[in-house]
C-alpha cells in the first residue's frame, strides 16, 4: 500500500511540473529564437521591441481575470479556463511553426503580421496562467506548489537548451577579405530551421495540456465534514485536536466561532507579496534586458553558460525548496538582499559594457557567470518559499501571489525598455572588434 501510494504521488509530481512547464514556456521560446528570427523578418533588431510591448498587452488577460474574481466571485471556471488558454496555446504554436515568415503589407511597408499577432496570443496566454494556474495548484497539498515552480524553471531550460542545440547566436572570428589584417564575423547556419524550434514549442505544450487533463483526475478529495452521528472517540480519531487530543467545551468552541475572520491582508503577507513583485520584477524584466550587455564582452562562450546555467539553477532551487523551507521573514529578506546585491553587480557590468572590469580574464568570466547562477538560484527559491507560504493562506492568497508575479515582471519589463531601447543606456560590443583600446 505505502509503496503505491509514494508511486501516485510521484505520478503527480511530474504532471505537476510538466503542467507548470507550460505557463511561460511560449514567451521563453519566443524570446531565445529572437537571434534567427530578426534576420528574416523586416522588423529587423526592432523585433524585440515590438515584443516587449505585445507581452505588456498581454496583461489584459490578467486584468480581465482579476476584475471576474472582483465583481462576480465564484462565476469563473478555473478548469474550463486553463482548458481554454492551454487549446488557444498550442493551436497558436502550430500556426507559428507554419506562418512565422510570413510577411503582409501595412500602409506601404512590409511587416511580419502573422508573427506578431501569434506572439501576442502566446504572450496573453503566458500572462494569464499565473493568475490561472496558482489558484487552481490551491487544490493540491503544500508540497505540490514547489513542483510546480520547478516546472516553471523548466519553461526556460528547455528552449534554451534546444537554442543551444539549433546553434543560436555561433559565429567565428575570420580575417577580413580586404586584406587590412582585421578581423570580420561570420554567422554560422543554424543546425534546424526556426520552424522545427517552432514545432518543438507545439510539442511542449501539447505535453503540458495532456499533464493538466491527467491532473484533474488526480485532484485529492477534500477531508470529509465531521459525522455528527459519530461518538466523541472516533471523532477523536478522524480529526485530532490540535491541543494534543484534549477536551473541548460547547463554551470553548462558541468561543472560537465568535472571534473574527482573519483577513488576508496582514502585514506579513503584504511583505511577502511585495518581495515577490521585486523578485520577479528582477529576474523577468529588468536583468533578462540587460544579460547579452552583462555577459557578451566576455565572449559568447560566457553568454551561453550564464543562460543556460542560470536556467538549471532555477528548477534546482526549486527543488531544494522541496525539502528546505525557510519561514523567517528576516532569512527571506536577507536573501531578497543577496539576490540584490548579485543584480546590482550584473547591472554595472551591463552599465560598463562593451569594457567591464576583468574583461579578457578568467576570473571576470567565472565571476559573471557564478553572479548569474547565484542570482537566479536564490530568487528562484524565494519566489518559491512565498508561493508555498501563500498556499497556506488560501485560494485567494494564490491569486494575489499570481498578480503580483505578473504586476512585478511587467513593472520590470517596462521600466527597462526606454532605458535600452529608445535612451540606449547599455553599449553591445563589437563582434570580432577590440572595443576597448585606447
Amino acid at each position: 500500500m505505502a509503496n503505491s501510494w509514494w508511486k501516485k504521488a510521484v505520478f503527480t509530481h511530474v504532471l505537476v511540473a510538466l503542467f507548470g512547464m507550460g505557463s511561460w514556456i511560449s514567451v521563453n521560446s519566443l524570446w531565445v529564437e529572437l537571434p534567427v528570427v530578426v534576420t528574416v523578418l523586416p522588423e529587423g533588431w526592432n523585433l524585440p521591441a515590438y515584443l516587449s510591448v505585445l507581452i505588456a498587452f498581454g496583461n489584459l488577460g490578467p486584468v480581465a481575470v482579476a476584475m471576474t474574481h472582483h465583481f462576480a466571485p465564484g462565476s469563473l471556471n478555473e478548469q474550463l479556463l486553463i482548458h481554454v488558454i492551454q487549446g488557444l496555446a498550442v493551436v497558436a504554436s502550430v500556426f507559428l511553426a507554419i506562418f512565422w515568415s510570413q510577411v503582409v503589407s501595412v500602409a506601404g511597408e512590409m511587416h511580419s503580421v502573422p508573427y506578431l499577432l501569434l506572439a501576442f496570443v502566446l504572450a496573453l496566454v503566458c500572462c494569464t496562467s499565473n493568475v490561472t494556474f496558482l489558484p487552481f495548484m490551491y487544490q493540491f497539498p503544500p508540497e505540490y506548489i514547489r513542483t510546480f515552480f520547478v516546472g516553471q524553471g523548466l519553461s526556460a531550460f528547455f528552449p534554451c537548451v534546444v537554442a543551444l542545440g539549433q546553434g543560436v547566436g555561433k559565429l567565428e572570428c575570420l580575417n577580413s577579405t580586404t586584406g587590412n589584417e582585421t578581423m570580420e564575423p561570420h554567422y554560422l547556419k543554424e543546425n534546424f530551421p526556426v520552424q522545427n524550434f517552432f514545432w518543438f514549442l507545439f510539442a511542449m505544450l501539447s505535453i503540458s495540456g495532456i499533464s493538466f487533463l491527467a491532473l484533474t483526475f488526480h485532484i485529492p478529495p477534500k477531508p470529509a465534514a465531521p459525522d455528527v452521528d459519530a461518538t466523541p472517540e472516533e471523532t477523536e480519531e478522524r480529526n485530532p485536536l490540535q491541543n494534543g487530543g484534549a477536551p473541548v467545551s460547547e463554551e470553548q468552541l462558541e468561543v472560537v466561532k465568535s472571534l473574527p475572520a482573519e483577513t488576508f491582508w496582514t502585514s506579513r503577507n503584504i511583505y511577502l507579496l511585495v518581495l515577490l513583485g521585486i523578485s520577479n520584477a528582477l529576474t523577468n524584466g529588468v536583468l533578462p534586458s540587460v544579460q547579452s550587455f552583462s555577459c557578451l564582452p566576455y565572449g559568447s562562450m560566457t553568454f551561453h553558460l550564464s543562460v543556460v546555467l542560470g536556467n538549471i539553477s532555477n528548477p534546482l532551487a526549486c527543488f531544494v525548496a522541496m525539502f528546505i523551507l525557510c519561514r523567517s521573514s528576516m532569512g527571506l529578506g536577507a536573501m531578497a538582499v543577496a539576490g540584490a546585491a548579485f543584480a546590482a553587480y550584473l547591472l554595472a557590468l551591463a552599465a560598463l559594457s562593451p569594457c567591464p572590469p576583468l574583461l579578457g580574464t578568467i576570473g571576470g568570466v567565472v565571476l559573471v557567470v557564478i553572479s548569474w547562477i547565484v542570482f537566479v538560484g536564490l530568487f528562484s527559491y524565494l519566489k518559491v518559499v512565498i508561493g508555498s507560504l501563500l498556499h497556506e493562506a488560501g485560494h485567494t492568497a494564490l491569486l494575489w501571489c499570481g498578480v503580483f508575479i505578473q504586476a512585478g515582471s511587467l513593472v520590470g519589463a517596462l521600466s527597462m525598455f526606454p532605458l535600452v531601447s529608445i535612451y540606449h543606456i547599455f553599449h553591445r560590443a563589437q563582434d570580432c572588434v577590440n572595443n576597448c583600446s585606447d
